[in-house]
């Protein structure tokens, strides 16, 4: 109840939907809590004209999932160790793995929209991704740095050797944007990866000779 002078007015809080005079209601009250129905299931393709055929469309939709999932746990794997790496390499290792991280993080946007360009729908889900992946899962701890490093590249080897089938594959097809992306940007990124996290397990002296 609101008094102004001598007047009482009722202050009303029980809808913030207010009708207007056409029976209509307006409020910048959001919306929640609504759901809907699947309007594309995973695995299903949208026709888009792109002048490439569904079934070649299809088979990239699903290799780029495949290997969408196993960059997705990759880039996970990197973040984990970037935070729990230690010991006298932490600060380059900390720097070098979030680097790594980030160059991955790109990637999983670019087959993600891929995938979506195609007319398909991309994996998302953690738990979804979790059910494609071939890549071990960590222990929940801290591993020995060691033993980090190389679970990084048995990932990297695992999404590799997918990747150089599937350039194969989108060349048969003639998938030359899918085969681009995997060639240009997948791969390269990939090796280059690997080049410097293997050189971080020469066993060489480092203070002597």
């Amino acid at each position: 109840m609101e008094e102004r002078g001598s007047s009482m007015t009722e202050t009303r809080h029980s809808d913030p939907f207010v009708a207007r005079g056409d029976g209509q209601k307006e409020s910048s009250q959001p919306l929640l809590h609504q759901h809907g129905k699947e309007i594309q299931r995973f695995g299903e393709m949208r026709l888009f004209p792109i002048a490439l055929s569904h079934d070649a469309r299809m088979e990239s939709c699903q290799l780029l999932n495949h290997i969408l999932a196993d960059s997705i746990i990759l880039y996970n794997l990197y973040k984990k160790h970037h935070w729990l790496v230690r010991g006298p390499t932490f600060f380059q290792l900390h720097l070098l793995l979030d680097k790594h991280a980030d160059e991955q993080l790109k990637l999983i946007d670019l087959l993600a929209e891929r995938v979506q360009t195609l007319g398909g729908v991309a994996i998302a889900d953690p738990r979804h991704v979790a059910e494609v992946t071939t890549i071990s899962r960590p222990p929940n701890g801290v591993e020995e740095v060691a033993a980090m490093l190389s679970r990084l590249l048995e990932a990297h080897e695992i999404i590799i050797e997918k990747v150089r089938e599937a350039i194969k594959k989108t060349a048969q097809n003639g998938d030359d944007g899918t085969n681009d992306l995997l060639m240009g940007d997948v791969l390269r990124t990939n090796e280059l990866q690997v080049w410097f996290v293997a050189e971080h397990l020469v066993d060489i002296p480092v203070v002597r000779v």
